[in-house]
């Protein structure tokens, strides 16, 4: 995909993405792509909560309230162009009382076109020692309510979550976790089973990210989660490529 493909694709559409701080990494990657046949760059991919990206706007949380790395933390952006809207909602649990008002919001108008969404890592680590438990039983409440709220018109697109170090760090992993650090990889790999199942069972669209990208861990940064500019490019266009499909959009040739 080039610049022009996307503005092509995109044109008249209202996509959201929801999830944790790589969601907020693909959507920053998007608007980018949007403006510029650019890589966005990294030190924009590290910064959280700011007020404005690429010409966006925060409309709720972040540097707006407080800056913090607990569960609580909030931030709501959104990029609008002239033939474009871009929103995404910071999330950690897939399904919440929180998430109910994020589907409360997209089922007022305008209502998305294209919601692409992952939330696992959070889930299955900071709610306790049922977290594998509850967030099987919170993905079912997720597709039931989508399917319930949303048009039937609109795309959503469950993808899964990224492969982890053998070992990782940084603000999400705090020391009250520190001995899920050996399971956790594996952990993740189980909770993308069980989420891409529901996903299925409920007729949602599935990308299997931690499939494509096993094999190019060189991009993945070093707190063992996040992942480069050239990787978020990647995922751009791989999930561009499975919404052009969808939408039965001809695919650039080169």
């Amino acid at each position: 995909f080039r610049r022009d493909d996307l503005q092509t694709l995109l044109h008249n559409k209202f996509v959201v993405i929801i999830g944790d701080s790589i969601q907020r990494a693909v959507y920053k990657d998007l608007i980018a792509f949007l403006q510029k046949d650019e890589f966005v760059e990294e030190r924009e991919l590290k910064l959280k909560g700011e007020r404005s990206h690429r010409g966006d706007i925060l409309l709720e949380g972040g540097q707006l309230a407080e800056m913090n790395n607990r569960k609580t933390y909030r931030e709501v952006r959104q990029w609008q162009h002239k033939y474009h809207l871009v929103r995404f909602y910071f999330v950690t649990r897939c399904y919440s009382d929180y998430m109910e008002t994020v589907l409360q919001d997209l089922s007022q108008e305008p209502q998305p076109d294209l919601v692409i969404m992952n939330s696992c890592l959070w889930d299955i680590t900071r709610y306790g020692p049922r977290s594998m438990e509850d967030y099987q039983v919170n993905l079912q409440l997720l597709f039931k309510r989508v399917r319930e709220v949303l048009p039937k018109e609109t795309l959503f697109v469950w993808h899964t979550a990224m492969p982890l170090a053998e070992k990782i760090r940084g603000g999400f992993f705090i020391e009250q976790i520190d001995f899920m650090n050996d399971v956790i990889r594996v952990d993740v790999m189980i909770g993308n089973f069980h989420a891409a199942k529901a996903a299925h069972d409920h007729g949602m669209d599935v990308l299997d990210l931690h499939f494509h990208f096993r094999s190019m861990l060189e991009h993945r940064k070093k707190d063992g989660v996040h992942w480069d500019a050239r990787v978020h490019r990647r995922i751009s266009n791989m999930l561009m490529k499975h919404v052009a499909s969808a939408w039965r959009y001809q695919l650039p040739s080169r």
